[in-house]
């Protein structure tokens, strides 16, 4: 089985008439994903690439009985996307919009406080299982299913490790980008809790950066409960500190934030830590 989605997973997609929003449902609908209904306030009746539109996620959850929404919208609404979700009752909710508020993001997680709502994001790149469903950005094509889960704090990371893997014939279970923001609402170790408990995932690529505490924590997690094989990458070995590069939640703020601590922290748990992404394949031909 997969992981956070799956082939029977309904989405509705929130800014499905911008333009970013209409591309990407396309996509998502052609890969083959139910994407039962969109979202657009003051638009409902219309159509976008075969889907209909509705003027909240009140309604297109009791048209669709959808239990996936993907948000599009610019950063200055998606608190209130993000929330309209949770009143509707929707239970994942996938946020692709970057350059959200943190203290939007610190509301959100106060309003979540007691309810079985996972969000993914912001700012990353969505969440597919390969040959059942893709709700993001991410390019299907390249996905291959297979036993390999990847999570990753980086989308354009995750696409070149999961290129190189569908090149040389390792198909992935799932694939996760967590978003690259300082406040997200799924976590490394959230992610690493599934794929131990998911039996189609025989092996685990996680992909870090700069920044945080994130990667410190799954080593933590890793070390006690870990016990597929492991392969992970560190990005931004040549960063300055107190330099933002990319991602905002990518800064060196202490030393154990830096891209060499976090790999030594990582292989003292048991980690392989590999120096560039191509050289994972390898790793698991041995290991399967």
């Amino acid at each position: 089985m997969s992981i956070i989605l799956n082939e029977n997973s309904k989405v509705i997609v929130q800014g499905i008439t911008g333009r970013d929003g209409s591309f990407h449902t396309k996509q998502m609908v052609e890969y083959g994903t139910k994407v039962v209904g969109g979202v657009t306030p003051g638009k409902g009746g219309q159509e976008v690439h075969g889907v209909p539109v509705y003027n909240s996620v009140a309604e297109a959850k009791k048209q669709t009985q959808a239990n996936v929404a993907v948000i599009y919208v610019p950063a200055k609404f998606a608190k209130a996307a993000i929330l309209e979700d949770i009143d509707a009752g929707i239970e994942l909710i996938i946020c692709i919009t970057e350059g959200v508020p943190v203290i939007d993001m610190v509301d959100v997680q106060s309003v979540m406080k007691g309810k079985n709502i996972r969000i993914v994001g912001p700012n990353c790149p969505g969440v597919i299982s390969p040959g059942k469903c893709k709700v993001g950005i991410m390019p299907g094509h390249i996905h291959k299913p297979g036993p390999i889960g990847v999570v990753s704090r980086s989308g354009t990371l995750t696409y070149e490790v999961v290129y190189n893997l569908t090149l040389n014939n390792i198909g992935q279970s799932s694939c996760v980008g967590l978003g690259g923001d300082p406040i997200i609402g799924t976590r490394f170790i959230d992610v690493l809790e599934m794929f131990m408990k998911d039996d189609e995932t025989k092996g685990i690529v996680m992909v870090g950066e700069i920044g945080g505490e994130d990667e410190q924590r799954a080593a933590e997690y890793i070390k006690k409960e870990v016990t597929k094989p492991i392969v992970g990458f560190i990005a931004g070995r040549t960063a300055p500190p107190g330099k933002r590069m990319g991602h905002a939640g990518a800064i060196i703020s202490s030393g154990d934030s830096t891209a060499e601590a976090k790999r030594e922290i990582l292989k003292s748990s048991g980690v392989q830590v590999v120096d560039i992404p191509d050289e994972i394949p390898a790793i698991f031909k041995n290991k399967l």
